[in-house]
């Protein structure tokens, strides 16, 4: 009996003719992929509408209020920028260990430890220097003490195994602990009648801002800062490196890559960034540590990172419209009569539908 030639041909067919039908095309998928997006753009601030309906506000009415205090005039701009540089900066704390594979919650504990090393070094050791050494020994100290603090979750994730994620949220806390210890004891300003902050940074030691407006050089470190991360992220080796063990940590290490060596420089980096953002908030803001330095910062930056895809370019954008919320929380108290901390309802709204179309996207994979 002999067997027909055309048989193999017309089964490899079938299997392909199969596996086509199975696989969606092209355009469906891209059109499914832009309506999930837009659903995290308009859902939010519709669900938000119903909540100030609830309230008995015109929701047009509030979000109309909103962008005209943030966009409407040069004031409102410049407090929109001003959250918006420790956005991007603890937002790029975020996406860069993102790139490794890695989940970095701690933003919130490397700033406040940056910023505490950052009033330490002001204090004790820069008040009589002048500016061209004073601020670059500011600038070490506020990269070295966020660069620390993440460097314990990453030799607990290196050594001991940890989750990191679970490390640096519980970092977080012990950082606004410690913060606390120090402006109530060392660092206390003893002309401060009993309040908690250290004593007032010299005017040699701050950044420059623009006349007649809060807005600070910080803004230009935050973007320049998202750039690099861009480049060494995407055209260097160490980046690519960084990808790979992202992808599949086991795989780089049979191909002979150090991945935790890897990991480890990847979280100190991202601590260093997040420190940045610290010592931007005492030299170009506060000009002193207290114990609500950059408060809530590292979380929203890390809703930064998250609505941007971890794309260090993107999330410039995305910390900026965070920005706008953040500061419009303040027309909502002001002119509406709610709380300003009503605005992280539509904040929490934006990751609930950020986290729905990451589970259908991983769900289809």
């Amino acid at each position: 009996m002999t067997t027909s030639p055309t048989t193999p041909s017309v089964s490899a067919s079938s299997d392909s003719a199969s596996s086509a039908a199975s696989s969606p095309r092209p355009g469906r998928e891209w059109a499914r992929t832009n309506a999930r997006w837009l659903l995290v753009a308009v859902a939010p601030p519709v669900l938000f509408g119903l909540f100030l309906l609830l309230a008995g506000l015109n929701p047009l009415d509030v979000y109309g209020q909103m962008l005209r205090s943030t966009l409407g005039d040069s004031y409102g701009l410049g407090e929109v920028v001003i959250k918006t540089t420790p956005f991007i900066l603890t937002a790029l704390a975020a996406a860069l260990p993102a790139r490794a594979g890695l989940i970095n919650v701690g933003g919130e504990g490397q700033l406040a430890i940056g910023a505490l090393f950052t009033a330490w070094a002001g204090v004790f050791y820069a008040p009589h220097l002048p500016t061209l050494l004073g601020f670059p020994l500011l600038l070490i100290a506020g990269l070295a003490g966020g660069a620390l603090w993440a460097g314990v979750a990453g030799f607990c994730r290196v050594k001991g195994g940890m989750n990191e994620t679970i490390s640096t949220i519980l970092l977080n806390y012990v950082a606004l602990f410690t913060v606390a210890f120090f402006v109530h004891g060392a660092l206390k300003d003893p002309a401060s009648f009993n309040w908690p902050f250290s004593p007032q940074l010299p005017d040699s030691l701050r950044l420059p801002t623009l006349p007649g407006s809060r807005m600070h050089l910080g803004i230009v470190v935050a973007i320049a800062a998202a750039v690099l991360v861009w480049f060494v992220t995407a055209k260097t080796r160490w980046g690519f490196a960084t990808r790979v063990v992202g992808g599949n940590p086991e795989a780089a290490k049979q191909a002979g890559f150090n991945v935790g060596a890897i990991q480890m420089w990847t979280l100190l980096a991202a601590g260093a960034l997040a420190g940045l953002a610290g010592m931007i908030e005492v030299t170009g803001i506060e000009g002193r540590l207290r114990p609500t330095t950059g408060v809530g910062y590292g979380y929203l930056g890390f809703l930064a990172s998250w609505m941007a895809l971890n794309h260090p370019l993107w999330l410039v954008a995305t910390a900026f419209i965070i920005g706008i919320i953040s500061v419009g929380g303040n027309t909502l108290q002001i002119s509406s009569g709610l709380p300003s901390s009503s605005v992280n309802i539509l904040m929490a709204l934006v990751l609930f539908a950020i986290l729905a179309v990451g589970k259908k996207k991983g769900g289809k994979s």
